[in-house]
């Protein structure tokens, strides 16, 4: 009954293994020759070295696995070289589906985004069935994903194999070791290195609440179908708000307009285009900022029984891993 997790050792990842290891399932974690596993130290996990881009790895990794929780992904909101992204995305996804479907694997679970979802105008919450087309993607992180929950649904129907996905939308928590773009904003905050903010909105969910998310679409969900695993709605300034009361520093109080920052975005990308650095802050990352980034859990909650806790005890969680492990002063 053992399950492969591609990308154990990633946030999202290694909660999914917690998660998976506290129901008494026994786990296999899939990451690179070059992974930092730190997030599965001390786990009783039997951890295999491979590549998304590798399909005799793949097929080597699932052999005796019952179900495969494909969860690995490039998520950087800025890349020098796109098309390493789409190798690892779009065709290391279709990689992990076709080696399944060529195992003993009964079913898999495909992380996708909220990314890859449509939005709705102001604050109101869009659902899996938001309207959306591939332009509407904005950068190659967003499109990627797009047309990777869009290859895997082709190719598991021509297959006839049982893939259910799921649809994070901004997960926080323990184990964020990059730290993710929004992981970063919380770690700034909680510095004081965030005097001003945009006006944009946010999903905010505990990890834990999305890798038991994972289970419950295992488990219970549709085959075919996608479901949201969000928490609650935030503003941004309430978010930084949030953050400032759970640290005792004064939240940022200066609005910036969009058109101030994306000169800015600009100038970081020079930059980086010559350091090989992640920009602070990336043309993209602005486009983002103009919606409001709002999802509905109605149908996971409705058919898998998924809940999520309050934001407030999402970033407690997160500030006292972060500040624990150095990364807050």
């Amino acid at each position: 009954m053992t399950t492969l997790v591609t990308g154990a050792n990633g946030f999202v990842g290694a909660a999914v293994v917690r998660e998976l290891l506290a129901d008494k399932r026994p786990v296999r974690a899939f990451v690179r020759a070059t992974s930092d596993c730190r997030n599965l130290e001390g786990q009783p996990v039997d951890i295999v070295r491979g590549d998304l881009n590798d399909p005799g790895s793949l097929r080597a990794a699932l052999d005796g696995c019952r179900f495969v929780m494909h969860v690995a992904a490039d998520y950087r909101l800025w890349v020098p070289d796109a098309e390493s992204m789409y190798e690892t995305n779009v065709q290391g996804s279709v990689r992990v589906l076709e080696a399944a479907a060529a195992s003993s694997v009964e079913r898999m679970v495909h992380t996708s985004s909220v990314a890859v979802l449509g939005s709705r105008s102001g604050a109101a919450p869009a659902h899996e069935d938001t309207p959306v087309t591939l332009a509407d993607m904005i950068g190659p992180y967003k499109r990627s994903k797009f047309l990777a929950e869009q290859a895997v649904r082709d190719r598991a129907a021509e297959l006839g194999f049982p893939v259910v996905t799921v649809n994070p939308s901004t997960p926080i928590g323990p184990g964020d070791v990059k730290p993710t773009p929004t992981g970063r904003i919380i770690v700034d905050a909680a510095n004081g290195w965030m005097p001003a903010f945009v006006d944009t909105g946010l999903n905010i969910v505990h990890v834990d609440d999305v890798a038991h998310g994972h289970l419950l679409a295992l488990d219970n969900g549709n085959v075919g179908e996608r479901y949201i695993l969000g928490g609650t709605d935030m503003t941004l300034q309430e978010i930084l708000g949030t953050v400032a009361k759970l640290t005792g520093r004064r939240a940022p109080r200066i609005r910036l307009p969009r058109r101030v920052v994306y000169p800015l975005a600009v100038c970081a990308e020079a930059v980086a285009a010559v350091t090989g650095a992640e920009p602070l802050v990336s043309r993209d990352a602005v486009r983002m900022a103009a919606k409001h980034m709002y999802f509905s859990s109605a149908k996971a909650e409705g058919e898998l029984g998924y809940t999520s806790r309050e934001p407030g005890a999402a970033l407690a969680d997160a500030l006292e891993w972060f500040t624990r492990h150095g990364y807050v002063r």
